[in-house]
Formats: C-alpha cells, sequence, structure tokens
C-alpha cells in the first residue's frame, strides 16, 4: 500500500520506519525540519515512568523499561544508563515504605530488561557522592536507573532508517488537510493514498479538526520547560517541587545540568518557550535541595516542548502518557505517546493499516 505519516518527529519517524518493515510505500511530510519541535525538547531520559506506576500505568511502565532496553542496546553511541537519585527527606510528602515498593515494583516491571537494581543509601554517603547536596533533614536516599539520550540525533537516526528502506521524507512540506478518502493536501498539491497516519503530535487534533474529521478523542497540550547550568551534576536525581508536590528531574546532560520540566497548559497559537515564572519556579525547586543556590544569571540555556496528552471523555483532568488511535476510513490519527515508546506505536499503527 502506499501510506502518508504526518509529522516528522519520533513517533512519526518511528510509525514510518514500521511501515516500511512491513512493506509499505511511504512518504513522510513535516511542516518543518525532522525533529524539530517536541522531540527533541524532551528531558534527555529513556524511561519507564517511575511517578506513572501512582497513578496504576503498569502497563505503560512495562513497556517503557522494556523499550528503553532496546535503545541501550542498539545505538549505544547516542544513549547511556543513567544513576538517578531519589532522596529522602524528614520533609519529604512520600514515605520510605512507598518509594521503595514502587521501586522493587520498578525493578520488577523491568525483569530480565533490568539496567541494575535499586539500593539505599545513607545520608552520609549520598553526601559524601554529591557534596552539594542539602544535608539538613536528609534521611538517606535510593539509587535506581534508567537511560539517557541525545533526542534530536537519536531521532535522526530513526530517519536515516526510514530513507536506507526507502521512504521518502518531505521536510518543509505542511499539511493543510486530510480526510477519509485518502486525500491528503499541501501548500503546492493534493495527493491521494491508500492511509494517512496523521501522527502531527500536539497538531494532530487540531489537523482533523480543521480538515472537518470528527475524533472521539481529545487532547490535553501541556507545556514542558527545561534550564541548564554550566556545571554539571555527579548522578541524576528525582525530586519533588516544594510548591506543589509535583516531580521534576535535575540531571547530568552533555557536560551541563539539565533541570525540568514544568506542567503549563498551551495553546497552539503562543509561543512554546520557557517563561519567566517557569524558569523561576524551577530556580526555587533546584535550590531547595542543592547547598549552592542558582539565580537567573546561572541560566546558561533553557527550552521547552508541548507535550500531547490524551484527555478522557470530557473530564480534562484525566490525562494519560498513553497513545491512542483513531481510524476514519483511511485515516488512521496518533493521539498522544511518549518517547521512549515510540517504536511500539510505530508498531501499533502498521497493524491498523493492516487491518
Amino acid at each position: 500500500m502506499r501510506v502518508a505519516v504526518v509529522g516528522g518527529g519520533i513517533n512519526g519517524l518511528a510509525t514510518a520506519w514500521a511501515l516500511l518493515q512491513d512493506g509499505h510505500e511511504v512518504a513522510l511530510f513535516e511542516r518543518n525540519g525532522l525533529m524539530g519541535e517536541t522531540s527533541r525538547a524532551s528531558t534527555k531520559l529513556l524511561h519507564g515512568g517511575l511517578r506513572y506506576l501512582e497513578h496504576g500505568q503498569l502497563r505503560l511502565v512495562y513497556e517503557a523499561l522494556h523499550e528503553r532496553n532496546w535503545w541501550l542496546e542498539r545505538v549505544p553511541e547516542l544513549t547511556r544508563s543513567l544513576q538517578l537519585v531519589l532522596p529522602l527527606y524528614r520533609t519529604g510528602g512520600r514515605p520510605r515504605w512507598k518509594l521503595k515498593a514502587g521501586l522493587w515494583l520498578y525493578d520488577r516491571l523491568a525483569g530480565k530488561a533490568g539496567i541494575g537494581r535499586h539500593r539505599w543509601h545513607p545520608a552520609r554517603e549520598l553526601t559524601d557522592w554529591v557534596p552539594g547536596l542539602a544535608a539538613e533533614g536528609l534521611r538517606g536516599g535510593y539509587s535506581f536507573f534508567d537511560g539517557q539520550m541525545d533526542d534530536y540525533r537519536l531521532g535522526l537516526w530513526v530517519a536515516e532508517r526510514v530513507r536506507g528502506l526507502g521512504g521518502a521524507i518531505h521536510e518543509h512540506h505542511p499539511v493543510t488537510r486530510v480526510d477519509a478518502e485518502g486525500h491528503l493536501a499541501t501548500q503546492e498539491a493534493t495527493y491521494t493514498f491508500d492511509r494517512v497516519v496523521n501522527v502531527a503530535g500536539p497538531w494532530a487534533e487540531a489537523l482533523d479538526r480543521e480538515s472537518g474529521v470528527a475524533t472521539d478523542h481529545h487532547l490535553d497540550l501541556i507545556r514542558g520547560s527545561h534550564i541548564l547550568f554550566d556545571q554539571p551534576l555527579p548522578a541524576g536525581f528525582l525530586l519533588e517541587a516544594p510548591q506543589d508536590g509535583r516531580a521534576f528531574f535535575a540531571l547530568p546532560y552533555q557536560g551541563r545540568t539539565l533541570v525540568g520540566t514544568t506542567e503549563v497548559r498551551q495553546g497552539l497559537a503562543e509561543p512554546i518557550a520557557c517563561s519567566t515564572a517557569e524558569r523561576d519556579y524551577l530556580l526555587t525547586a533546584y535550590n531547595h535541595y542543592f547547598r549552592e543556590p542558582k539565580g537567573p544569571g546561572d541560566v546558561a540555556d533553557s527550552f521547552a516542548g508541548v507535550r500531547p496528552l490524551v484527555r478522557a471523555g470530557e473530564d480534562p483532568t484525566r490525562t494519560s502518557r498513553e497513545y491512542r488511535l483513531e481510524r476514519r476510513g483511511r485515516l488512521v490519527t496518533v493521539f498522544g505517546g511518549k518517547w521512549t515508546t515510540a517504536r511500539r506505536l510505530g508498531r501499533a499503527v502498521a497493524a491498523a493499516v493492516r487491518g
């Protein structure tokens, strides 16, 4: 079959790759450059999503943990394992037994795909390991392992696989309309395909709506911002923001420290950038845990991306990092999805195209 893929982020590229492996003729359309939006603005982690366990998303975590290892094993030049620390303070919101239970389950779900078991570290051991860590009220902490990546270059690695299998990639070709009959329009021409896959990430629902295609699923668009300092940390940290109890990361990344992320509702017409309020939120959260305070002048860089979270029904509070597929005739639309599980999503789309 001749299949069009709309979207040149990691999920679009992984979908094109899976379709080509199934023997289809594939043309991918991207409105800007490949990996130019959300997919290069991640927290740079290949991870199962430890915090998703609190919401009962065991299937997602299991899938992500096994996919994490595929990337680590197959593309070692762009990925690595990373040790993360979950410190426990007397004033912390989650008790030690709960952290222990979550990490035990995380290890169990990884099974043979595990890359290291969690373990407990006394307070003195942690402060010797990371001298800048705030010591007051520190009871100790757990360490565990996840993966880290260069998201942009790893996405381009997938694009090379697509081109190697004969896939056609059309960058700077905005798609203006799709429909259930397999038509796809750009500013230059209208094409007809056996299948059209709309995997435009945050723009997927808007493209369907502007094309007059009704959808059962809807997206909540959430901006996630990050800031970077020039000095690297000796380990990664999963922390709890003192302002609201949200989880955030402080990670060593390419000789710097990356701190993120935030959760702010975003409109597609609004600039996608780290706001002053988000920068200050991340600085306050970071300074709560580290003895050398950072100010606005220490922020060497910042970036932001929009996550397309699936909203269930009409309740905007019920969002998920899992993906959903909808089929209308020859059109398949992808809602949601996360970086680590992009290959799984691509295979699910390929199965829907076969059906």
